[in-house]
């Protein structure tokens, strides 16, 4: 708030309290407005872009992900569109490592055994509570980690598994991208691993010790871990999504769990968020361990996020150069 109560030039108009802002309100305040800052949870639609009105130039998300935008509309109007890349990578790679872990571990439950007052009942056994190891060992001295997506947060979260003893790194991307020969060589030499391939999805299934799912929502991705890929793990694999929810077949991965196709999942979201009750088919299972969308939860990441939704509708408003704007020269 300090980088835009400093501008003397703009009059704020500020949702009050400490969490996402009701509809009613954003619908009530924002006619007549030159820029808004929105969260994931606003949805920008041109039932909101109208109430606006001409005057609105920019529209800036507190997010990394803009599919809560109607990115074709705000094209269609002139409006700048800006989001918060980059600042995030480390929080969201830190989360994900997390989340193999437990999932691996059965951190879900555990902590479930202790919190309803169970472990007293615990009967020990030499194998209770066992689960794949992350880390190579002396009897399993290869790890394979994929990637489905190779972006910024996928080499970060690459970059903390090394220390596990992990031996190579499969990734899948955008089928029309061609493989970067010379990039893969560097990191494999960079982080001591016998290979960074880029394979077909097929292999990054069958193939994948631990697979993250890293890659970007939309149309062309949505539930593509279905069935079909599921079947293809590894029986002792763990899946991790800590990117968009509607790449994952919640109701295939809840099968495959159920019937023991791969091991167990890790998940910061989930297709229809935060619609996920106590019913959810993978909410039911015990080795599915899910949190509440909270890659970004840092205190430092959040601060970042914040100055550069700042930074962006400033920017966009005083024609300076906005830090982060989605490119919408191609979107109609």
């Amino acid at each position: 708030m300090s980088i835009l109560e400093a501008r003397p030039e703009l009059d704020l108009v500020v949702w009050p309290q400490d969490r996402a802002c009701e509809r009613s309100w954003l619908m009530e305040n924002i006619s007549g407005a030159t820029g808004v800052i929105v969260m994931l949870t606003d949805k920008v639609n041109a039932e909101l872009l109208d109430k606006a009105g001409s005057s609105l130039k920019v529209v800036s998300t507190m997010s990394v992900g803009y599919e809560h935008i109607d990115i074709k509309e705000a094209a269609r109007r002139g409006l700048k569109v800006g989001y918060t890349p980059d600042v995030l990578t480390d929080a969201v790679a830190d989360l994900s490592v997390m989340l193999a872990l437990m999932a691996g571990r059965n951190g879900g439950t555990g902590v479930d055994l202790v919190q309803r007052g169970q472990w007293g009942n615990f009967s020990w056994a030499p194998f209770a509570l066992c689960g794949p190891q992350l880390s190579t060992t002396a009897a399993s001295p290869t790890r394979k980690i994929g990637f489905l997506g190779f972006g910024r947060i996928a080499q970060a979260t690459l970059a903390r598994l090394v220390p596990f003893g992990i031996t190579h790194c499969l990734y899948s991307s955008n089928p029309s991208s061609l493989p970067n020969y010379a990039r893969d060589a560097a990191l494999a030499k960079q982080h001591k691993l016998q290979a960074v391939s880029k394979v077909d999805i097929d292999e990054l299934a069958r193939e994948s010790d631990v697979l993250f799912v890293l890659a970007p929502g939309g149309g062309e991705t949505y539930r593509i871990v279905n069935e079909t890929l599921l079947r293809k793990m590894k029986r002792t694999s763990i899946l991790v999504n800590a990117s968009r929810g509607t790449l994952v077949d919640s109701d295939a991965l809840a099968k495959a769990l159920r019937e023991g196709w791969i091991w167990g999942a890790g998940l910061d979201v989930v297709e229809g968020e935060p619609n996920v009750t106590i019913d959810h088919p993978l909410v039911k299972e015990p080795r599915c361990v899910i949190v509440p969308h909270i890659a970004s939860a840092t205190l430092e990441t959040r601060v970042e996020m914040a100055t550069r939704a700042a930074q962006n509708v400033i920017g966009a408003i005083l024609g300076w150069e906005m830090p982060s704007q989605v490119n919408l020269s191609n979107v109609l």
